[in-house]
């Protein structure tokens, strides 16, 4: 049988760019092999207990204390009442601070004052002893250099609450990274099955007891 030249010089040419292809292990355009993707650094704090997001924050220290910290909520502020249809309460906070809602959250901002308010299902009230068994592990956890300082029962016009005072480091800030040492108050109340959590936040040493007894005491339950 005889065989056409053109044929063997195509069967000769296809074998040698396949012995090529597989000798150059590359890209098809010729780029270098990139390492793994998709990873994801952990999550940093601000995960309140009871929610859907408790990753572990990385281990730092205590940032230090601001001698004159930019967190005083001006005496003129004025207070505007927002509804939480599926939280069923209403709060007031500031006018003009920025604010964001989740499933089972809102919270308003203004520079490094903050008020959260987490909602969620429980079958009981809770205690200084079950706030300490539960929900100070988590803070633990979801807050940058976690400090307790207290937990105790409190009253509020809204009805009894448990009130637990720590200190914890901001979130860096996205663009030069600075840090600050945040006192934060974290009042959680009970009614009808709904366990909801008021937290306060501002720098060390910031003068905002006025404007957060005014935010504590317009909760109501709706």
């Amino acid at each position: 049988m005889r065989i056409n030249p053109r044929t063997m010089a195509l069967g000769i040419g296809l074998a040698a760019s396949m012995m090529l292809a597989a000798c150059g292990g590359g890209s098809a355009n010729g780029s270098e092999p990139t390492g793994p993707t998709g990873s994801t650094s952990p999550a940093s704090g601000g995960a309140s207990p009871g929610g859907s997001s408790e990753s572990a924050v990385p281990t730092e220290s205590p940032v230090p204390v601001e001698s004159n910290p930019p967190g005083d909520i001006p005496d003129n502020a004025a207070f505007v009442p927002f509804t939480a249809k599926a939280g069923g309460f209403t709060i007031s906070t500031p006018e003009g601070w920025a604010r964001t809602t989740t499933a089972t959250s809102v919270t308003f901002t203004d520079k490094l004052n903050t008020v959260v308010v987490s909602w969620t299902h429980a079958s009981s009230a809770p205690t200084v002893a079950s706030v300490k068994r539960r929900e100070v592990p988590v803070l633990a956890r979801t807050e940058r250099a976690f400090k307790l300082g207290s937990i105790k029962g409190a009253t509020l016009p809204a009805g009894p609450a448990v009130f637990v005072e720590y200190q914890a480091n901001s979130e860096p800030n996205a663009v030069t990274g600075k840090q600050y040492r945040l006192d934060v108050q974290r009042y959680v109340l009970f009614r009808n099955g709904r366990e909801i959590a008021i937290g306060l936040r501002s720098p060390v040493g910031s003068d905002n007891v006025d404007p957060w007894r005014i935010v504590t005491e317009s909760f109501s339950w709706t």
